[in-house]
Formats: structure tokens, sequence, C-alpha cells
């Protein structure tokens, strides 16, 4: 592309795009970085420069760029049937599909429901948790018990779910009956900070005091990622998962298992809930079903769930438009033979402690506080100092973060997330193809850049 193609595509994305989550304002004197194509792991921008995809576009690109078969498979399932709704009918990618996801799934999650979007998911479920206790017979139960920081999406429902306070203060007055427990964060632990395993049993019975104090009669179900994406990549202590079981179990509350990051590979499995031992009664998935390639979503339900729907004239009165989209259905089918072929599951599980080992080697960066994550999904917590884990001050994230280490970091060759919606992080999520060549490409991008930023405060 010339110098000025990409020029006019800056500076019309400038004045129509309105793009998601984006301080505009940063575009006053500086081009939108424009991305136009991608090959394996790399991404080019309309100057040709390349980078490196260390967020797999946003947790979604597991395969890598470019994958011819995906885009195959996409124009013959749209030369056959491009479109039909699901609302009565079905059609044969759909099916294929529901049946494919519910022989992976662990346990009974044999009914699919699909959405277009991860967001849309955690809609769904809370919507069918409600009406599910209502065929049952206890109409009060409603409520949902979410972790301090977890995202789970920006629609009015799953937003209030979400436990981001600055996320959600200009939507406010939300959905009603949502409520937060602390997340699994040990590096900050306040409680049992000299036992992983005692804090993460402290931690899951913050959800059975919550379950008590609104009464288990009122909470419909406790949505928990297997590891939490916002804060930078928490994952479970020994024992917690089971013993969040145990206390949904006792309350009749539904356990929801967000893996709209984690499934797919991201932690080494099909879905993370069989990598960390535990039965949910719901599964929310969306962004590594397709690899981004198509939007799609979907939540897989028990049967227990799904019985009182199939009698009389019992409807879940919900869905889209696109929910289920044959082409998007055609593609995750492909992505799903792909990563099958490739054993692109195998490969993570391989190569994790590769990954793990060489973002361990900034830990002697004064600046580097914490390296957590598993699979290729890690979190690296910033610090003012190492000793007393001080974090920055909001003019510090200011300067640091927003001001140079973003763009710093995309300036040298690595897309990634630089983010302090809690402390300040880097996310590290690259496409399931990567190995040690790219490990220490991130490696030595990041050693620079936050030699860089650790002069700046």
């Amino acid at each position: 592309m010339t110098t000025t193609a990409a020029a006019d595509l800056a500076r019309s994305a400038r004045s129509n795009l309105w793009m998601h989550f984006t301080r505009h304002s940063a575009f006053d004197e500086a081009d939108v970085p424009v991305i136009v194509r991608g090959e394996g792991p790399y991404i080019w921008d309309a100057r040709g420069k390349r980078y490196l995809d260390g967020l797999a576009g946003l947790f979604a690109v597991q395969v890598g760029h470019g994958r011819e078969e995906l885009a195959e498979a996409a124009a013959r399932q749209t030369k056959q049937l491009a479109y039909f709704p699901l609302w009565g009918h079905a059609h044969p990618s759909a099916i294929e599909l529901a049946e494919r996801l519910a022989a992976a799934s662990p346990g009974d999650l044999d009914r699919v429901f699909f959405t277009v979007s991860g967001g849309e998911s955690v809609e769904t479920a809370w919507k069918l948790a409600k009406q599910y206790f209502k065929l049952v017979g206890k109409p009060t139960k409603h409520k949902v018990i979410s972790r301090a920081l977890a995202y789970h999406g920006t629609s009015q429902g799953a937003l209030s779910i979400t436990g981001i306070p600055g996320a959600k203060a200009d939507f406010e007055p939300l959905v009603p009956s949502t409520m937060r427990v602390p997340n699994t964060n040990f590096y900050r632990a306040t409680e049992h900070a000299d036992d992983y395993a005692a804090y993460g049993r402290w931690a899951a019975d913050q959800i059975e005091q919550a379950i008590e104090f609104e009464g288990a009669d009122t909470v419909a179900a406790v949505f928990l990622e297997p590891v939490q994406n916002t804060g930078g990549c928490f994952v479970p202590p020994p024992g917690y998962f089971e013993r969040v079981r145990e206390i949904c179990d006792k309350h009749d509350v539904l356990l929801v298992s967000d893996e709209v990051i984690c499934a797919f590979g991201r932690v080494g499995y099909d879905f993370a809930a069989k990598r960390y031992g535990y039965q949910p009664d719901i599964i929310t998935i969306a962004k590594g079903l397709t690899s981004g390639y198509a939007p799609l979503g979907a939540v897989l339900a028990s049967e227990r769930l799904m019985d009182p729907f199939t009698r009389g004239a019992t409807t879940f009165m919900h869905g889209s438009t696109y929910g289920g989209h044959p082409v998007s259905c055609a593609v995750a089918l492909a992505n799903l033979d792909l990563m099958e072929r490739e054993d692109l599951y195998g490969h993570v599980l391989a190569n994790e402690s590769a990954f793990r080992s060489t973002l361990d080697k900034l830990t002697d960066l004064p600046i580097v506080g914490d390296v957590r994550g598993a699979g290729f999904f890690y979190g690296i917590e910033l610090v003012k100092d190492k000793a007393t884990k001080e974090t920055f001050s909001a003019t510090e994230s200011e300067r640091v973060l927003r001001g140079f280490l973003s763009d710093a970091l995309f300036e040298a060759g690595l897309y990634c997330r630089a983010d302090d919606r809690a402390e300040p992080v880097v996310q590290l999520s690259p496409p399931l193809i990567c190995d040690q060549r790219q490990f220490d490409e991130m490696e030595q991008i990041l050693r620079d850049t936050l030699t860089q930023a650790w002069k700046l405060l």
C-alpha cells in the first residue's frame, strides 16, 4: 500500500470510525493504526510494518492469521446456504457444531444455544438461569454472584455481572441483583498470604458467605472465569473450584464457567473446566470457537436445565438474528478440525512451561512484580517497589501506561495490552501456533520497553 493510501485510510478512520473502548483524543495529532494483513502469528499495518500479535487479536485467533482453509469453509457455506435463522428451524452446520460441542463438553452439557458473541453468551446464561428457576418453582432465585474486577461483557445484564467499577459508572443504573466476591489474586492476598491452598479455600468460602447473606432462595448463579482476565490472569488455587462446586450444590446455585477466553486451547484444553477439574452447569464460549474468523458464541447447558423447556408451551423467549449463523458455524467446524489436526492443545501444554520461563526472565527488572497465568495466557504485573509491592499512582499510570508503554510496545513491534483497570499489567495471549522464537521476541521487546518505562516512574 502506498504512503498516500495509508494516510488516507488513517484520516478516514479518524473522521468516520467510532472505535471500541478508545480514547479518541489520542488521535488528534496521531494517525489511527490501520491493520491490513495477517499471516501466522504476525500482523502488518497499512504502511507495511510487521508486528507480533501477542494478544491473538483479542484472545481469539488461536490458529493464527491467514488460514486459507477457514476462508474456504466460509466460501463453501456461503454458496450453499448463506443465511437462515434458528427460529424454529435448523440447518446442517449448526446441527453438526452443536453435536460436536456437546460431545466434547464436560459432563452432560448436551444442549447448545448459539449466540453472536461472548457478552451475548453471558446475557443468555443469566436469562436462562432466571427462567429455569421460575419453571421449577423457585421464582425468587434470580441474583448473580461474580468476582471483583471480572469482565463478563458490555450489554446491560452482562455489564451488571462485570466487576469493574470504571466500566459501569457511565451506564448506571444497571440491572440490579448482582454482587461481587474476592477474586484469586494471590500476589495481593490479604488473607492466608503464606498458604496458596488456604487462600483458595478462603476465596471460595466468600462465595458461600455472599449466598447466605443474600439468602440462598434468591441466588440463581455464580459466574466465574477459569482464569480471570482482568487484573492479569488470576489462576485458581488448588481446590478452589472443587469447593465452589460443593457450595453451589449445597445451595442449589448454578455454576457458570465463563470460558469466552479460556476455551479452545487458551489454557491447553478444549474446555478449561477440564483442566481445573470441575463440572459447570453452564459454559459460555465465543472467541476461539472460530479463531475470530467469524462472529459466533454459544451457551452449553446441562440436560437438567433444558428439561423444563421441553414440556407443553414453555419457550425460552430469547435469541438473535445471527446466532448460529450458517457461515460462522461452518468456520467453527473447520477451525476445530484444524486445531485437532495440528494438535494445538497438545502444543500449548508442551510449550507453556517454556513460555512461562521465558517471561519469568523479566522478573530481574525492578518494574516487574509478578508473572502469572496458564497455557498461552499470561499477565505481568508492574510495580514501583518489588519489596513492598507498591503500585502506580493514577498519575503514574496515566504517564507510564497510557502515555508511554502501550504505544512504545506497539512501535517496537509487539501488539499486546497494557491495562490498569486494577493494578497495572501487561497481558499476553498469543496465537496457539507460537513457539520459542515468538516467546523470545516477546521477551526482548518487553525487556527493552519496560526498562524505558521504569525510568519514567
